[in-house]
């Protein structure tokens, strides 16, 4: 409701008849990245920090900040109804896509996996704060993050089968030689377009909140008129809320495919 309020404040204009000037703009500010503070380029690379990068900033601030003194020193339960949460998503993580997906091996993932969750988790909320942005709604984060799922599924693949043995591995047994030129190509071209859709998944489903709530308001502005508002008003502010379960869904998703193709690089045999 508040990032909703903040939209509404940034966006309707005092008098109808001043239309929808400015008021669009300050609302796409939650969508589109923009440079905040402008460095020089080295070697053709931007330095530039974003808006985006600043609040994925804050979100490892966060995390670092809240997390770390949580779980400083070990109990057997933990203290505080907080750290009983934090703990209680992390044991369904493990249960239901580490040990579920991996395996016994899903022990060596267990960081990985987890720290994906939480920082896209935590990302994903920073986009329902007022005046905040969700990094996750910029495909060039989700691309980096299934960069390191995609890192993560070929390293275990040739730590568990052998670089040789892992591409090996992708042709089902029993296949004519001749299907092989074939088939292999087809297989490497699978693993590519699963960890494209990941990184789509991701950046379409955080984007396409904001975008449908900047729809919704854009109606007060095309009508200019304040009997129209409450309807629009009320969906979008419907959809605010939604965005709450989006977040979690959107993170337990990424982490779950992460933990599915990590499993199925292991255990080629499956």
């Amino acid at each position: 409701m508040m990032f909703f309020y903040s939209l509404m404040m940034t966006a309707l204009p005092t008098d109808p008849s001043e239309g929808h000037a400015g008021g669009d703009n300050d609302i796409m500010h939650h969508i589109l990245d923009h440079d905040i503070i402008h460095l020089p380029t080295v070697f053709g690379i931007d330095l530039s920090i974003s808006f985006h990068t600043m609040w994925m900033w804050v979100a490892t601030a966060i995390l670092l900040i809240f997390l770390t003194p949580l779980f400083r020193k070990r109990h057997i339960v933990p203290r505080g109804r907080v750290a009983n949460m934090i703990e209680a998503m992390v044991e369904f993580l493990r249960q239901d896509i580490i040990y579920n997906y991996i395996g016994k091996e899903g022990k060596k993932f267990e960081k990985y996996l987890l720290t994906v969750f939480f920082f896209i988790l935590t990302n994903n909320l920073m986009g329902l704060v007022p005046g905040g942005a969700a990094a996750t709604s910029d495909i060039s984060v989700t691309a980096t993050m299934t960069l390191l799922t995609l890192s993560m599924v070929l390293g275990a693949g040739f730590a568990h089968h052998g670089f040789f043995g892992y591409w090996k591995g992708l042709i089902p047994g029993g296949v004519p030689g001749w299907l092989i030129p074939i088939l292999f190509p087809i297989e490497i071209l699978g693993i590519l377009a699963k960890h494209f859709a990941l990184t789509m998944r991701l950046f379409a489903n955080m984007t396409a909140g904001h975008i449908t709530i900047l729809s919704l308001i854009g109606l007060v502005f095309t009508f200019k008129s304040y009997y129209i508002a409450p309807a629009p008003v009320i969906v979008a502010a419907t959809i605010g809320i939604l965005e709450v379960l989006v977040a979690f869904l959107q993170a337990y998703i990424f982490t779950l495919l992460s933990g599915v193709f990590i499993g199925a690089s292991v255990h080629q045999d499956h």
